[in-house]
């Protein structure tokens, strides 16, 4: 059996609120998503946080780092997921546990798409393999992370990894209407963020169009979509 495939069975978790604290806090719900959604804190990207300070990049008037993402009760929540993950990662019990919390969360949420970070990032492989085994464990929920740690995904992805069929990896490109490459980095589906025009053939995302809501859209969730390209905002 692959590492991803990890055994959750066995865990005992009685109560809804033991699966909060599992995992640090509940679930958010952003208002423009159809589903829940799951954020770390934008001051713990890795890649992300670099390109803070990088004028024209997409992360330099970072949405996750200014508006309702500073209220004190996100930020704790925020830290708090942090603290629950670092738990996770540095003991396979604790993972064992953090996958089945989220499991049963998500699964009592109801909803059939999840958004994995809308704000905050992949802090390792480790992660990844975390979040690959919440979305084994739910195979009627489809799942999306956008993601710019490609070299965290290139790792999982050489060491073995797998990726199911319903986890959508969405590479974020780094620079606000940078070109589009002709082979998408590891085969997998972009986003973009563009100020004028958006790139050909890329689906441009109709939120702005319909109350900053998905409505039924659901191409960010889709791996057959390879270009998905938001408006600058």
């Amino acid at each position: 059996m692959g590492r991803d495939l990890m055994i959750v069975e066995d865990v005992d978790l009685v109560t809804l609120a033991e699966c909060r604290a599992v995992i640090g806090s509940g679930l958010g719900k952003a208002s423009k998503m159809p589903g829940a959604t799951f954020g770390l804190s934008a001051t713990e990207c890795i890649t992300g946080g670099r390109l803070q300070a990088v004028p024209g990049s997409v992360c330099f008037d970072c949405y996750a780092m200014k508006g309702m993402y500073q209220w004190p009760s996100v930020k704790l929540s925020h830290r708090r997921r942090m603290a629950a993950l670092r738990t996770a990662l540095g003991d396979e019990a604790q993972g064992r546990r953090w996958v089945r919390a989220m499991v049963r969360l998500i699964a009592r949420a109801g909803h059939d798409v999840f958004r994995w970070h809308d704000s905050g990032d992949l802090q390792s492989v480790a992660h990844l393999r975390l979040i690959v085994a919440v979305a084994v464990a739910l195979p009627d929920v489809r799942f999306w992370i956008p993601t710019r740690e490609t070299v965290i995904v290139r790792d999982y992805l050489e060491s073995g990894g797998i990726v199911p069929a319903n986890l959508n990896i969405r590479v974020s490109a780094h620079i606000v209407g940078g070109h589009v490459p002709t082979r998408l980095p590891l085969g997998l589906p972009m986003s973009v963020v563009f100020k004028d025009e958006a790139p050909a053939d890329a689906h441009v995302c109709p939120a702005r169009h319909q109350g900053n809501a998905c409505g039924d859209c659901r191409a960010c969730w889709d791996p057959e979509v390879s270009v998905v390209a938001y408006p600058l905002h």
